[in-house]
């Protein structure tokens, strides 16, 4: 469960990464294919659109963390989709990883403690309905 104050860490600390979105998507795939260079293959040569709809996605999400409910379909449709990118269960903890090295690099010192805990806590609650929309999915 995430509490109002963690959504209020996550939101303003999203923020403060906003205006230099360009830049953090760089930093979070250039992270994630360090982290795991098998990944490479899942993404299209051309990145610039993928940038763009994963800074898309993650402001939809933070901004919807007021109300859970709301976007908890348009998360679980985002899991069966990556059932099709043959993205692997474990993956998610990469790209996991990938986030919080880029929210750290684009926020400094004001990635506190307590603003790490939120994000893990967003985080592991919008892939935890991911991956269980995508085994739905894939059992079906």
């Amino acid at each position: 469960m995430v509490t109002p104050t963690q959504v209020s860490l996550v939101q303003a600390s999203w923020a403060a990464v906003a205006p230099i979105a360009d830049q953090a998507a760089d930093l979070f795939y250039g992270r994630l294919f360090e982290l795991d260079p098998s990944l490479r293959a899942l993404f299209p040569d051309e990145m610039a659109e993928q940038k763009k709809k994963l800074m898309q996605t993650l402001a939809f999400a933070v901004n919807g963390l007021t109300d859970v409910g709301e976007i908890v379909p348009a998360v679980k449709a985002l899991g069966q989709r990556h059932v099709a990118y043959n993205v692997e269960d474990s993956q998610y903890q990469t790209v996991g990883a990938a986030l919080l090295w880029t929210l750290e690099q684009g926020l400094g010192d004001a990635f506190t403690p307590e603003v790490k805990d939120a994000w893990v806590t967003v985080y592991t609650i919008l892939s935890t309905t991911m991956r269980e929309a995508a085994a739905e999915l894939a059992a079906a």
